[in-house]
């Protein structure tokens, strides 16, 4: 669950790291003004909806430090995150052809087996998921 006060208190960090307004920060994500005010009262908490568009618009906040206040935050990309994206933009977004076995290597979700994870679900940018479960 998150806890409402938590998150509007990174939700606060977020509006001074960017130097905006609460205002301004719900026209950039297109929702309701009063959307962010209650949610920085801690009077709701945030829908699904609010925190992909926050994540899609401010690519420096983690999903889990948003939610959970784990990882950091603005996000640090390891030298590995910023090739692979500067070689995925060179390409110009062609797709790439993994072979099954270069898959299997690089897939941490088929080969990793914890028995206290019951699922995995994995978000993107366009709203759709993928769920994996054990």
């Amino acid at each position: 669950m998150v806890n409402s006060q938590e998150f509007a208190k990174r939700l606060q960090k977020i509006l001074e790291y960017y130097s905006i307004s609460a205002t301004a920060f719900s026209d950039e994500i297109e929702v309701n003004r009063s959307t962010i005010s209650h949610l920085l009262s801690g009077r709701n908490k945030p829908s699904l909806d609010f925190v992909l568009k926050v994540i899609q618009h401010y690519p420096e906040v983690e999903l889990y430090w948003l939610l959970n206040g784990k990882g950091s935050f603005p996000a640090v990309k390891s030298s590995s995150e910023e090739i692979k994206e500067t070689s995925s933009e060179s390409s110009l977004h062609e797709p790439t052809v993994i072979s099954s076995a270069e898959n299997s290597a690089k897939d941490p979700i088929s080969t990793f087996q914890d028995p206290d994870i019951d699922r995995i679900v994995i978000f993107y940018k366009d709203g759709s998921f993928k769920s994996y479960k054990n």
